[in-house]
């Protein structure tokens, strides 16, 4: 038996109480293509080569005995966090552009390795960070 580890994260996902606000806010401020939509349950957007998947939690913690994917109920309330790579735009042109936007910067921070990142907030809530990628080199 192999015991290689996952490549990657294929998707991850936040919850939101207004799918709305969030499908604004990411397809619209963050520019992220729209891949699926089930109104009033869901929006999925494609980051590279992976996936966000922005959930209604109380949509998602039943299942629908119509469906025909055997999806088993999830989902979380309360903020969550997620960090997007701030390559290859840069650190500086993601905080014009989301200060541009209206949006407040939270904190800005220099790891110990030497990458910097900073936090701000979708409508939900959820902390989302906008990091260079060194911030994992070690």
């Amino acid at each position: 038996m192999s015991r290689e580890p996952p490549a990657l994260i294929l998707e991850t996902a936040v919850y939101v109480d207004d799918l709305e606000a969030a499908e604004a806010f990411y397809g619209g401020v963050l520019g992220l293509p729209r891949i699926g939509r089930v109104p009033g349950r869901h929006a999925f957007y494609r980051v590279g080569a992976g996936v966000l998947l922005v959930f209604r939690p109380e949509a998602t913690e039943v299942v629908d005995p119509k469906s025909p994917l055997p999806v088993p109920p999830h989902g979380a309330r309360g903020p969550g966090h997620l960090c997007f790579a701030a390559e290859p735009l840069g650190l500086g042109a993601w905080r014009e552009r989301l200060v541009a936007e209206g949006i407040e910067v939270e904190a800005e921070v220099t790891w110990p390795g030497g990458g910097r990142s900073f936090y701000f907030r979708d409508p939900a809530g959820n902390s989302l960070e906008v990091a260079e990628a060194r911030i994992w080199d070690r």
